[in-house]
């Protein structure tokens, strides 16, 4: 198990614990987002950081500010159709890429609520970071 799956399953197990809450993320929203491999076809789990929009989930595909966008991005490309857990709850929810003001006006939200994520962007260094809502089905 690589260091990033250990640190992904100990946020994980601490989520769960705690209805939701994890000590490290105490200003910062997380959610469990459930998606499938595209190109294996295994089901996989991911603690991000979220915003919430309306009755919907904003999540951002940061990466830590990566030159690339992280895997799940991709697994959300090819089957939008998830689930996510946000505190105790388990919702089926739909992925759609947000583009132009809808997107920039979201993306500002979360680096000014954030500041860790306008520090992403400036080290993603011309990568636009996607911005995914995710909408109860």
């Amino acid at each position: 198990m690589t260091e990033r799956d250990e640190w992904n399953r100990s946020v994980i197990e601490e989520f769960r614990a705690n209805g939701g809450h994890v000590a490290q993320f105490e200003r910062v929203p997380i959610l469990l987002l459930h998606h499938v491999g595209a190109r294996t076809g295994i089901e996989r789990v991911n603690p991000l950081a979220y915003q919430p929009v309306g009755d919907a989930f904003a999540i951002f595909a940061s990466k830590g500010g990566a030159p690339t966008n992280p895997d799940w991005y991709y697994n959300l490309r090819a089957h939008p159709q998830v689930r996510i857990e946000v505190g105790t709850e388990v919702l089926p929810v739909v992925a759609r890429v947000l583009e132009g003001d809808e997107r920039a006006r979201i993306w500002e939200a979360q680096k000014a609520a954030v500041p860790g994520f306008q520090e992403y962007e400036e080290k993603a260094a011309g990568r636009e970071i996607p911005v995914v809502l995710l909408e109860r089905a």
